[in-house]
């Protein structure tokens, strides 16, 4: 009967994707999704971030990659700036992530001053709110290659108030040990690395607005050794950072 298939009448077969098409479907197309499903997330809830340079030694080391929550503080409109909700500010001691107020760059340096906090630094000792904090020497001496040279470094204890934490000075080198006290003005934080005197931070750049602090990071998720043909350093993947 006319409009009814034949029993014995085979279906046609699919006709085949060219090689174009085969890689559309099966990989372009795939990626846009995830990349369309994850840039948000990335953006505005969580991501991780690689670390080039040593300003935060030697709490963070050059090739680790550190988990970023960017939900610490308020949650964001995906890819804008533009807070939908806030809560807890970044707190002193905070390692976070966060838009050079100089050039934009993306950057990682520990919070020291708070909205209100009046910060002074003199040989390298930092006082907050008119009280001096204490440092306990951990190792004075060791030298490593720094621009072709040998350099001391000395690491030490600082009692930060809220969180202890090591930080590192190198002899020798150039750089801003000392500023009269200054106020951090509201909304406002006065950053720094924890390498002291291998770090472009706020004795340099100034302030940082409270809207450029992307997250905060408590863990190094993973790590690489550049010097080392990037072999895995097992011992500080998932390490919680001081």
């Amino acid at each position: 009967m006319f409009g009814r298939r034949s029993k014995r009448e085979k279906a046609k077969p699919k006709p085949k994707r060219g090689p174009v098409a085969k890689l559309m479907h099966d990989w372009v197309l795939p990626l846009l999704v995830a990349a369309v499903v994850l840039t948000p997330l990335r953006s505005s809830v969580a991501d991780w971030n690689d670390v080039p340079t040593g300003s935060m030694r030697p709490t963070i080391l050059e090739g680790d990659r550190i988990f970023v929550n960017k939900l610490a503080f308020g949650l964001r409109v995906p890819l804008t700036k533009i807070w939908l909700a806030q809560w807890a500010g970044p707190q002193r001691g905070d390692i976070v992530t966060l838009a050079s107020p100089k050039d934009g760059t993306r950057l990682v340096k520990r919070v020291i001053g708070l909205p209100g906090d009046e910060i002074s630094l003199v040989g390298n000792r930092l006082a907050i709110n008119g009280e001096t904090l204490d440092y306990a020497v951990i190792d004075n001496g060791s030298t490593v290659e720094l621009g072709g040279h040998e350099v001391t470094i000395v690491l030490a204890e600082e009692d930060l108030p809220g969180r202890s934490h090591v930080v590192t000075f190198t002899q020798g080198v150039m750089s801003p040990r000392s500023f009269e006290p200054i106020v951090v003005p509201e909304g406002q934080y006065f950053m720094m690395g924890d390498n002291r005197d291998q770090s472009l931070d706020s004795r340099v750049f100034g302030f940082v607005d409270r809207g450029d602090i992307y997250g905060r990071s408590s863990y190094v998720a993973l790590s690489f050794d550049p010097d080392g043909f990037l072999s895995p350093r097992f011992d500080r993947w998932f390490s919680k950072m001081q």
